[in-house]
């Protein structure tokens, strides 16, 4: 199977590292990875793995916390690296409200920035014939969510989007569904606390759903805590199945004809 989300370009993946991460990702049964940059400083590492790699794909965009540190025209740079045969999806892209904004900037600046960024994704995406790879973080409330998928309303006709790492209710997933895109969940489902997560997952149309690592981070249980690796997918997707009442292989199979789909491999 396939993690759909990942960062092997992580500083917390040294770069003697990445080929052993990578070969207990395989051992795993994790067939495919997709590693996202997330900022002009990252981008070449991440094409360059997917290059060593045939297993790993990348994705390519500005991440919403990084506007601030990138360029105006942050298209000069990335739009020449989605004629790439690796590189499958732009993103990791998106709005998080969640973090405060950086040092000389106002909340309302910041935002409006990562807004004109996102909107500016769509618009490379829909250019390359990609789909987009969306981030929503709220502090309170839904203000990153709603905001995120009204800017993707407007591309709707023309790009797929797929709200990674989904944090929320099924009622905000159904929005998503609405539009035509699709969620992705981490190892939260596997967390104890995480209740509307896994109602979600258990809602979610199966041929509408993916799962990913976002590794380094949020490793699911029994490696909570840990530094998470593509090869905890399987743990993922292994919950996932069971609140479905589907054997593990069932899942897989319905989820690797959609992450082929959208990622175009």
């Amino acid at each position: 199977m396939t993690d759909t989300h990942c960062h092997l370009g992580s500083g917390r993946f040294g770069d003697d590292e990445v080929a052993e991460v990578v070969a207990r990702a395989r051992g795993a049964g994790v067939s495919r990875m997709v590693t996202l940059g997330t900022g002009e400083d990252d981008w070449g590492r991440n094409v360059a793995i997917a290059e060593e790699f045939e297993e790993v794909f990348a994705c390519v965009g500005v991440h919403p916390c990084d506007v601030q540190e990138n360029r105006d025209d942050f298209e000069a740079v990335l739009r020449p690296l989605l004629d790439h045969e690796k590189v499958v999806a732009v993103g990791e892209t998106g709005l998080d409200y969640f973090h405060s904004a950086p040092e000389g900037w106002s909340e309302e600046d910041y935002h409006a920035r990562q807004r004109d960024f996102l909107r500016r994704h769509f618009v490379l995406a829909r250019e390359a014939g990609l789909n987009v790879v969306i981030h929503t973080r709220d502090r309170t409330g839904t203000g990153s969510f709603d905001d995120a998928l009204a800017i993707y309303e407007e591309f709707r006709e023309e790009v797929r989007a797929v709200f990674h790492c989904f944090p929320g209710p099924y009622a905000q997933a159904a929005k998503v569904l609405a539009l035509g895109g699709l969620v992705s969940f981490t190892g939260i489902v596997t967390f104890k606390n995480a209740r509307e997560v896994v109602d979600a997952a258990r809602k979610v149309p199966l041929d509408r759903l993916m799962v990913e690592t976002d590794a380094p981070y949020l490793a699911p249980e029994p490696n909570r805590g840990k530094r998470c690796e593509p090869a905890f997918v399987m743990d993922t997707a292994r919950r996932v199945a069971e609140e479905r009442g589907l054997e593990l292989a069932e899942l897989v199979e319905v989820m690797e004809k959609t992450a082929e789909a959208f990622f175009r491999f």
